[in-house]
């Protein structure tokens, strides 16, 4: 059975904490840590990571001034050497590389930035290229399934922008670009493209919405198909939290967390996109970040506040979830990555 290596980024600790999984019983196996250069005074809440597309790479964003980043080779037992480190424009509350693996995307949620950083040929990131001022709050950058422009979910601009891309330099447009804008105070968090593009969803935090958007991929144009509610309205004044999503690999089910009732919640993508209600689950308290694994057998998620990463298995027919396995990771766990190992 394929094995599988998490990578889980604990803030508090300026840490990567390592876990295997056991592909019968969804156990994490601990396999280590591994630290983070950078300042670690005020802890931050945060620790953006992104692989690199060919899975050999792993980048780590500090969210501290000088706002360092750093990158890791990831060798064939999946364990992590540090190569190099460079630096963000800002404190980046998301990390991404675009489709080549040679530049780093980042939003900056306290900065309003988008920034472009290039990867050098010995893997260790340089110094931006390009920033772009945004609207309040930019909360994550995606590059499109072409590599020829740049998706971002503004939380505080209540937009979805599309900037030009341009791979070869790293060059993003120079003025902001919206294509969709959401319900007035929904605050657009994260996205995830599908079916070649054709499709992108964004959970939205503040009122804890998850948006299904048709693309176009001539000209980038996004229209809204539906939104749906994570969790039920709240009591007058409880604030709702959406926080992450991710698409079982295959795609025929999404996941969604939520952060005031700490619940995972899962979709079932139909024939035109729109979503299909499958209930939810418990979560790790502050469900912040997870991921699904590259078999799309197991669902993995982190506990902000309870510093643990739970295992569920993901029924491949039903799509339903079901906790197997829990492991203590360490402070402000919120983001995971996961690779397959070769052999």
């Amino acid at each position: 059975m394929t094995r599988q290596i998490a990578y889980v980024s604990c803030a508090a600790e300026s840490a990567i904490v390592l876990f295997g999984l056991d592909g019968d019983s969804g156990a994490l196996i601990p396999r280590g840590r591994v630290r983070v250069p950078g300042p670690t005074d005020p802890v931050p809440t945060s620790m953006a990571l992104a692989l690199s597309p060919d899975r050999r790479a792993l980048y780590a964003a500090c969210r501290n001034p000088p706002f360092p980043v750093s990158a890791f080779a990831i060798g064939d037992d999946g364990g992590l050497t540090l190569t190099g480190t460079g630096h963000l424009a800002a404190s980046m509350a998301y990390l991404a590389t675009d489709r080549s693996g040679r530049f780093l995307l980042g939003a900056s949620y306290h900065g309003a930035r988008l920034a472009v950083t290039p990867v050098g040929a010995d893997g260790v990131p340089g110094e931006p290229v390009a920033v772009l001022v945004t609207p309040p709050k930019a909360h994550s950058i995606l590059p499109d399934p072409e590599n020829r422009a740049v998706y971002a979910a503004v939380l505080g601009g209540d937009v979805i922008l599309r900037q030009p891309f341009d791979p070869a330099t790293g060059a993003l447009g120079t003025v902001p670009v919206p294509v969709a804008r959401s319900a007035a105070g929904a605050g657009p968090r994260h996205l995830r493209f599908a079916r070649g593009g054709t499709l992108l969803y964004c959970v939205n935090e503040l009122d804890a919405t998850l948006t299904t958007y048709a693309r176009d991929p001539a000209g980038g144009v996004l229209t809204e198909l539906q939104s749906l509610r994570l969790v039920p309205p709240p009591a007058s004044g409880t604030p709702l939290a959406g926080a992450d999503l991710h698409l079982t690999p295959d795609e025929r089910f999404l996941y969604a967390s939520e952060r005031s009732c700490n619940v995972l919640c899962g979709f079932r993508l139909r024939e035109d996109g729109t979503l299909e209600a499958l209930g939810s689950v418990a979560a790790e308290p502050v469900p912040r970040g997870f991921a699904i694994t590259p078999d799309g057998r197991f669902l993995l998620c982190a506990g902000q506040q309870s510093g643990a990463v739970a295992s569920y298995r993901i029924d491949p027919e039903s799509g339903a979830l079901s906790r197997c396995a829990a492991a203590a990771a360490g402070g402000n766990a919120t983001w995971i990555e996961i690779v397959a190992l070769p052999g």
